[in-house]
């Protein structure tokens, strides 16, 4: 059983209507058809049969994680039977438009069906705005409708005015895809944020992988990081007060039987994980690789989930010293450096250095080195300043150490960009894009996690990219189309609250984008930014964002970006 949650309730019902007569049914066992009308157990299905000369049946189904009786009322909500099967066809159609019709793309450089980035694109959104996906069921239908839904935390039916939302991958969504979401889905935002709260009410902890229940599937609280992540762009339909308490739980409570288990990925019967080896990384500053799995992955998300930690005790008003241990605590990095190596390393509880093929989730020692995602300038000091950095990255690079299936490199080549190279950044980017993204039907490299895979594409061919996502910081790439317009909600810009006001356009602009690769110069609203640094707010507020590209590399941003 992986997680501390059972749910002996959960169970999924349906409910379908047949627009012909059937002949006979019953159910089935998966292997043969029985002669009865109700069984449990495992492989249970039902069956109808038909006249022979029947033609067509159209079936409308009703599904529910609350009742039968909930089924058959979203059967009547959702498909009601005055509605063709065309009329359904294109109220799906519409809805999904009314997002992707946000977006027209222009200039792209389309090799082949399967290459053209427009496709890429828009596909990439399809999937980035499927979760989390809400799991309420309305009562009556229309928007304001009381709802009900399942929780498998209290194994009870709740019933509620708000959206609840589960399906929380959260180790890799966390990194693009609730950025994603402010842009694109601002009005779900708020409510996700009450989810996340709510789930801790229950539980006493944020999840970390949830899916019904918790799952204590990969590592770290990074929900920290989804809660700082809203408020830094603005969105305040929350208990602030609330999100600090249950983030500060992460940061300085020990989970259960912390000392006693090693907390390695899917070990059955085991409390709610939350930051497992907590006890030794608030003693020393690392988690001991002989006391927990996966402990230098561990180390630098603890370090950087404190970073989160600290933003939303900053929104939260709390004192000033608490704020400064967690920032001082975001620099627990640092331990688990190794000069001699130059590389990131999981350490004993006495110090000593672990074999460093251990204690790492889904990566090796070469991608956690570059793990670092709040504090760059800190890591390249580390290195001996921004050039040897730039030059073990491109050894990480060219010796094909890099691997965009999975989500621990997502930000890495844009640290080239921070590091004043933007020109290597731009190769990088395109090269992985290329490589790992078409529009057939493996057109993802790697699992798509829930949206974060897109989530990456979205951002890089826009041109930025959240390598913070703590933060309200995006960092320049290279876009990949000559033009983008934007038509932004209006929750966006208002922390998910609809509002009268107009509509803005946003158009991101490139010239020659799809053949050149580098950036000669880039205006804000008209106005000159040096810096490869671009605000979630100043993009909300602007109505051009214009690259001037170049063929061959540039002097734009060719310094660390803290000398700016």
């Amino acid at each position: 059983m992986l997680g501390p949650d059972h749910a002996p309730s959960f169970k999924g019902f349906f409910v379908s209507q047949f627009s012909e007569p059937f002949t006979a049914q019953g159910v089935t066992d998966g292997n043969q058809t029985a002669g009865e009308l109700e069984r449990t157990g495992n492989f249970t299905g039902a069956y109808v049969k038909f006249p022979q000369n029947t033609t067509r049946v159209e079936v409308r189904t009703g599904v529910s994680f609350v009742s039968v009786e909930q089924a058959r009322r979203n059967l009547n909500i959702e498909a009601p039977a005055n509605a063709t099967f065309e009329d359904m066809v294109e109220d799906v159609k519409q809805v999904w438009l009314e997002k992707l019709g946000r977006v027209h793309i222009e200039g792209v450089n389309k090799t082949n069906e399967d290459q053209d980035p427009r496709t890429i694109w828009y596909t990439g959104l399809f999937h980035s705005l499927q979760y989390p996906n809400d799991y309420s069921e309305p009562l009556t239908g229309g928007d304001n409708s009381t709802r009900v839904f399942y929780s498998g935390y209290t194994d009870s039916v709740h019933t509620s005015d708000d959206s609840y939302y589960q399906s929380w991958s959260i180790w890799d969504t966390y990194r693009a895809e609730h950025s994603i979401l402010t842009l694109f889905a601002p009005e779900r935002v708020n409510s996700m944020m009450r989810s996340l709260l709510r789930i801790s009410d229950w539980s006493g902890w944020l999840p970390m992988w949830a899916n019904i229940v918790e799952t204590n599937i990969m590592i770290s609280t990074n929900a920290d990081a989804v809660l700082a992540n809203a408020l830094e762009r603005g969105f305040r339909g929350f208990n602030i007060s609330k999100a600090w308490e249950a983030v500060k739980k992460d940061a300085f409570t020990p989970p259960d039987r912390d000392t006693e288990l090693l907390y390695y990925d899917r070990e059955p019967f085991t409390p709610y994980e939350a930051r497992a080896g907590l006890t030794a990384y608030m003693k020393q500053g690392w988690v001991s690789n002989d006391g927990w799995s996966e402990a230098g992955s561990r180390t630098l998300d603890y370090a950087f989930d404190d970073f989160a930690c600290s933003v939303v005790a900053g929104h939260a008003g709390v004192e000033q010293g608490t704020i400064d241990a967690l920032l001082a605590r975001s620099g627990n990095y640092k331990h688990i450096w190794n000069n001699d190596t130059q590389f990131m390393q999981a350490r004993n509880a006495n110090g000593s250095w672990a074999n460093n093929t251990w204690g790492w989730t889904e990566g090796d020692d070469w991608v956690y080195t570059f793990d670092v995602m709040h504090d760059v300038k800190g890591l390249a000091e580390l290195f001996g300043g921004p050039e040897a950095m730039a030059k073990k990255m491109d050894t990480y690079f060219q010796g094909g150490h890099n691997d965009q299936t999975n989500e621990p490199s997502h930000h890495v080549p844009y640290l080239y960009s921070l590091l004043g190279y933007p020109d290597r950044a731009a190769d990088v980017i395109r090269d992985i894009a290329w490589a790992n993204y078409n529009a057939t039907s493996g057109g993802l490299g790697g699992n798509e996690d829930l949206g974060q895979m897109s989530a990456w594409y979205l951002f890089t061919a826009l041109g930025f990219y959240p390598v913070n996502p703590a933060s309200d910081e995006y960092v320049v790439g290279t876009p990949f189309f000559e033009k983008v317009s934007i038509r932004l909600p209006t929750g966006a810009r208002n922390g998910g609250k609809q509002t009268s006001d107009p509509e803005k356009v946003l158009v991101i602009s490139a010239p020659g984008a799809p053949t050149k690769p580098y950036i000669k110069s880039l205006k804000v609203n008209g106005k000159n930014i040096a810096s490869p640094i671009l605000k979630h707010g100043d993009i909300l507020r602007a109505r051009s964002i214009d690259f001037e590209m170049s063929d061959t590399p540039t002097k734009w941003a060719a310094q660390p970006v803290w000398s700016s």
